[in-house]
């Protein structure tokens, strides 16, 4: 009797993972395909024809995946390559780096520190009174915040960054 009650708790626990939606389906229901293309599979998306390149609005920028805070319009400068460019991210620990040898020139790799989102690359050629970095970094992967929102939307601590 016991050996038949394990079979079936086995056997309906493997019916329900099979039938659960994997992350990936999760993903690509949630994501539009260039959110997905860009922040799963790595991609990049096409300079000046993108969200957030030469946007001006006060707020925040924050991971479409997770939710994570990652930039802000006070550090967003027009580095004229057609990607939103941040000259640091919002707090040293929302991002991480990786090496990226994807291409023949060795680049270094931006994510999210929790949501693990391709962001894009930052760069050593950014303004050098600001530190010289250049966060180059895709619309697709973001999701702009207004001031006038980061309460209402659950970001109320960046809210002394703007004053």
């Amino acid at each position: 009797m016991k050996k038949i009650l394990i079979f079936l708790l086995f056997i309906t626990y493997s019916l329900a993972f099979a039938m659960a939606p994997t992350s990936k389906e999760v993903m690509k229901k949630k994501l539009t395909p260039e959110q997905y293309r860009v922040t799963q599979e790595n991609g990049t998306e096409r300079p000046f024809h993108n969200a957030y390149w030469n946007h001006k609005e006060v707020g925040i920028y924050v991971d479409v995946v997770s939710g994570e805070a990652l930039f802000s319009s006070l550090d967003k400068y027009d580095s004229g390559t057609g990607w939103p460019s941040f000259t640091k991210s919002i707090d040293e620990s929302s991002v991480k780096t990786k090496l990226d040898l994807d291409l023949s020139l060795p680049r270094t790799e931006v994510r999210s520190k929790n949501g693990d989102s391709h962001l894009g690359h930052v760069f050593q050629d950014g303004p050098k009174d600001k530190g010289g970095s250049r966060f180059c970094i895709n619309s697709a992967s973001l999701r702009f915040i207004p001031k006038a929102s980061l309460e209402k939307e659950g970001y109320g601590k960046y809210l002394t960054l703007f004053k």
